[in-house]
């Protein structure tokens, strides 16, 4: 089954390129935390992104796995049953644009608080 398409037509395209993989409340959030580290458990996803329910954080990190954006391992842990997620190196190349998009968060997040701060009397 082709989940992708090769888009090869007028400007815009490559946007919709990226936007297939990343589309999805909350794929681009559970990358921006995965690039914060090597590697992380679904338990510290879980926590790391409160408004997301587990059912959904699974299947978003199901489909980044089977994009091939992250892969799932077993994590350094006692037992090692442990599975943790990690970025693939193709997941790894989405870092620029995630990174873009934290900071344009970040600037509008401030943007909006300096709007608030000077409506208030």
């Amino acid at each position: 089954m082709k989940r992708h398409e090769v888009y090869d037509c007028a400007a815009g395209c490559p946007v919709q390129s990226t936007v297939q993989f990343i589309a999805g409340k909350w794929k681009s959030v559970i990358l921006y935390h995965l690039l914060q580290g090597d590697a992380t458990q679904f338990s510290t996803l879980d926590r790391a992104i409160p408004s997301v329910s587990p059912r959904m954080l699974a299947l978003q990190l199901a489909q980044l796995e089977a994009d091939g954006i992250i892969v799932k391992k077993c994590g350094p842990a006692v037992d090692n049953r442990t599975m943790v997620y990690a970025l693939t190196p193709f997941g790894q190349t989405l870092a620029p644009v995630i990174q873009a998009m934290a900071a344009w968060g970040t600037a509008y997040n401030a943007a909006q608080k300096d709007k608030q701060a000077a409506a208030e009397p």
